[in-house]
């Protein structure tokens, strides 16, 4: 079965996130710049013209499509490099997917989303 994982992260955890993935061999994701807010009500801020409330913080979204035998170890890489301890570290979504088809090829389901050198290829 394929899966999709959807994280949101800090933005200053992205690069270590994604040098985690690469690692562990994910080589195809997206990324999208958002903001948004969770159980925090954010943050005040101090400024010349006093204080303010800042309730929508800046995240990055994470977006993979995967073999579902490589979900764990996916989100833990996310897990240990998104990690700071403080409120305000993300969330992980894990979704099924029905199907996969990569234009260029015709290629459908697993071989769709398979790369030279990912995770899958380097598991065999």
């Amino acid at each position: 079965m394929i899966k999709k994982i959807e994280a949101i992260i800090r933005p200053e955890k992205f690069d270590e996130v994604k040098k985690a993935l690469s690692d562990i061999g994910i080589v195809g994701l997206h990324t999208y710049q958002v903001s948004g807010r969770g159980r925090g009500a954010g943050m005040v801020v101090y400024g010349r013209t006093g204080k303010y409330m800042v309730d929508m913080l800046p995240k990055t979204v994470i977006s993979i499509v995967l073999s579902e035998r490589n979900v764990e170890t996916t989100v833990a890489a996310i897990k240990k490099a998104a990690y700071t301890g403080e409120k305000g570290d993300g969330m992980i979504f894990v979704y099924p997917v029905e199907d996969v088809y990569r234009i260029s090829t015709s290629e459908r389901g697993h071989e769709a989303i398979t790369y030279q050198g990912d995770i899958d290829t380097k598991k065999k």
